[in-house]
Order: C-alpha cells, then sequence, then structure tokens
C-alpha cells in the first residue's frame, strides 16, 4: 500500500465500523442508545458509533463509504440503506438538526426515541442470592460485582482450592481498594462475609438468580443449565456469560426456557461498567426487565440485544480489528496503523495493542464465528491473524503476538 496519512488509515478502518452500526440499528437488532452505550462503556471509546456519525456528517460517511465500496466491492463498505435514506432527506446530523438524534443549537434534545424516566426497568422478581458458578477471572470478578452490592453470593467450583481461590482474588483487589482509599475496611469485611464457597451444585437450589461462567464449551454449558434446571426453584433466573454461544440452546436444554437470559459482562467485571442483556425468542419480558434493572442496581450500564453472534460490542470491534490486520497485509506497519487509531479516532488503544490483550486466539474464534452467522466474505478472518495463532503467538499471555512482551 503506498504512503498513507493517518487520517486515511482511520477513515479506511472506521467507516466501515460505523456502516456495520447503521445496519445493526437499521435491523432493529438494538436501539440508537444501546449500540452507543455498547462501545461507551464496552470498550472505552469517547463516543458511540452512531453519535459519532452525526458529528462527521452522515453525507461525509456515506460519500467516504461509496468511495470505498467502488474501489474494494466488498459489500461491508456499501453504504448501509438507511444511511442513504437519511441523507436523501436531509438529515445529515448535527450540522442540520437531526441525524440519528435529533439537536437544537447543536445541543442534543429529547425526541420520540428518547427513553423517559417511565421507561426504566423494575425488578419484577425478587433477587436476594445470587449462585455464581465458576472459577475464572471472570466468575470471580461477577461474585464481586454482586457480594459488593450486598446480595448473598454462593460461587460453585470443581474443588475447594478453585473456590478459596475466588475469594483470595476478590480479598486482593479489595485490599488494593482499601489501600488506596476508595473503600473502607469494613466494607471490605462485609462483602467476604456475603461469600459462600462450595464444590457441590446442590448448594444453588435456593438461589434466586444463577450467572453461568464456566468455559466456551456448548456441550459443558449444556449439561450445567440441564442440571441447574433440576436444582434450582422455581422462579430461578439462569444466566450465562457467553460471549458467542447461541443461548436459545441453553434455554432449550431447561423445562424453564422464559427464565433463561444472558447476562454478558466485560472483564474485569468488577471495573467494567458494562453488561449485554441477551434475551431469546423465548425469554419472558419480565426476566428480561429484572435482569436489566438489576444490572443497574449492581452499578453497570444494561444495553438490550438479541441472542445472535458477537451481540452489539463483538459484532462491532472484532471485524474492525480484522481490517486493521488485512490493512496491515497491505504493508502498513503496526505502529503507524495503532498511531492513527488513536490519534485521529481518539480509541484508547490501538488494534493490534487491543488484539494482543484480548488474545489472538480469542480474536480469531470470535471473527470465525461472525463470518460463519453472517457469510460476508468480509468477515473471513486474516490470514495473518489464522498465522500468528497457528504460531502460538496469542499475545500478552504468550509474551508474544503482534508485538513483544
Amino acid at each position: 500500500m503506498s504512503e498513507t496519512t493517518n487520517e486515511q488509515i482511520s477513515t479506511t478502518l472506521v467507516l466501515p465500523y460505523l456502516n456495520h452500526a447503521v445496519r445493526m440499528y437499521e435491523a432493529r437488532y438494538a436501539s440508537r442508545g444501546d449500540i452507543d452505550a455498547a462501545m461507551r462503556f464496552g470498550c472505552g471509546y469517547p463516543a458511540g458509533p452512531l453519535t459519532v456519525l452525526d458529528e462527521i456528517g452522515l453525507d461525509v460517511v456515506r460519500d467516504g463509504l461509496a468511495a470505498r465500496y467502488a474501489e474494494t466491492g466488498d459489500n461491508l463498505h456499501k453504504p448501509a440503506d438507511l444511511l442513504e435514506a437519511l441523507v436523501a432527506e436531509g438529515r445529515l446530523g448535527k450540522a442540520s438538526g437531526r441525524g440519528f438524534y435529533t439537536y437544537e443549537g447543536g445541543e442534543l434534545v429529547a425526541d420520540s426515541e428518547t427513553p423517559s424516566a417511565e421507561d426504566a426497568p423494575s425488578i419484577g422478581h425478587d433477587i436476594a442470592k445470587v449462585g455464581v458458578v465458576g472459577t475464572g477471572t471472570m466468575a470471580s470478578g461477577i461474585a464481586q460485582v454482586f457480594a459488593q452490592a450486598g446480595y448473598e453470593v454462593v460461587v460453585i467450583g470443581r474443588s475447594e482450592e478453585k473456590v478459596a481461590g475466588v475469594r483470595s482474588f476478590i480479598d486482593k483487589g479489595l485490599s488494593k481498594a482499601v489501600e488506596r482509599g476508595k473503600l473502607e475496611e469494613s466494607a471490605k469485611e462485609a462483602t467476604l462475609g456475603r461469600l459462600a464457597l462450595a464444590t457441590s451444585r446442590e448448594d444453588l437450589a435456593d438461589v434466586d438468580l444463577v450467572v453461568e461462567a464456566i468455559a466456551e464449551d456448548l456441550d459443558i454449558k449444556l449439561e450445567l443449565f440441564r442440571d441447574l434446571d433440576r436444582i434450582t426453584k422455581q422462579g430461578a433466573i439462569l444466566s450465562t456469560t457467553t460471549s458467542s454461544l447461541p443461548i436459545t440452546q441453553l434455554a432449550e436444554a431447561t423445562g424453564r426456557p422464559e427464565w433463561v437470559i444472558g447476562m454478558h459482562f466485560f472483564n474485569p467485571a468488577a471495573v467494567m461498567k458494562l453488561v449485554e442483556v441477551v434475551t431469546t425468542p423465548l425469554t419472558s419480558p419480565e426476566v428480561d426487565e429484572t435482569v436489566r434493572a438489576l444490572s443497574a442496581r449492581v452499578g453497570k450500564v444494561a444495553v438490550s440485544c438479541g441472542d445472535r453472534s458477537g451481540f452489539i460490542v463483538n459484532c462491532l470491534l472484532f471485524p474492525y480489528l480484522n481490517d486493521a490486520v488485512k490493512l496491515h497485509e497491505q504493508g502498513v506497519a503496526l505502529d503507524v496503523i495503532n498511531a492513527a487509531i488513536k490519534e485521529q479516532a481518539k480509541f484508547p488503544m490501538g488494534p493490534f495493542e487491543l488484539l494482543d490483550v484480548v488474545g489472538n486466539d480469542v480474536s480469531l474464534a470470535i471473527q470465525q464465528e461472525l463470518f460463519a452467522e453472517f457469510k460476508e466474505p468480509g468477515l473471513a478472518p486474516a490470514a495473518t491473524l489464522e498465522k500468528v495463532v497457528a504460531d502460538g503467538h496469542l499475545g500478552r499471555k504468550t509474551k508474544q503476538g503482534f508485538h513483544s512482551y
């Protein structure tokens, strides 16, 4: 690829990401507010994609995509039908007073799509005791979130050593908060006092909510959900933190599919604010509302979406990361791409820094799932991403990825 400017690099990678967000909204997969909140709180972006479109100008983005599409022929670069329609209507964004949002004097104002106070979810099923199945980093963080918020938490692991590790993990994190003056010692002790550690699933018999956070293996999760259906009381909500597996299949493995839902926390769960609340066609509206309200009660921002590959964040994030690898394959240096994205798009990390943090194996698996679900040729995993994984260069966890550590 010939020498490019930071602005050209940013445009090449960011425009398809914005286009994908428009298509997500166009399909009514998620609301405009939830799409934007998901990328702000799930990725730390300064603004969500639909807000960015309004700021840049829908016509400017449409024209940039059209030029890219003429060059590549990639359907992912073809301006979304809704983008074309809004431009035709003169809804060009902030400058025209209306785009995806509505503005007066350049300031955001409420419109028919703005949620009102009456739209806030409420808890329809009392939640007093929470079960967490799993002992990894994600499970430990989720247990901490609920215990700190005042809930009794039962952590289920395969061995005494594993569940003790969860308590140690939480103790260490809370102790650091105490040292920094962000938490009182009494609050730390109270949080730890709400934790019960067990190795038998039977100890979940009286919980009001189960959060599953075990290995991303469908057969293992199916076996667990069948068992949870047998063990837990009627009225207990069964949730999964899966980021990729079909929640509908987990629901169908139980005799209470209406009580099964996705609660996709982000790592580290104690710090990251986002929870994607994922409903299946079988999920009860009351369960959905309860989980969204509960998420807010424990200090999280809940966004709603349906059961399909990638949900909101991964579906928007990983094609962009994959495109960055493809751009590198055209001869643009890693550090140049990282710097361009941080300087121009103001993203907190460059794409190759983020790939190494997430894990290149995890990134490849998610991209493969997106390709399999949406069957867009442009979503095919980049050859270089496949190679670094085959070489065992998985990122920070192996001390070698796109960068060395």
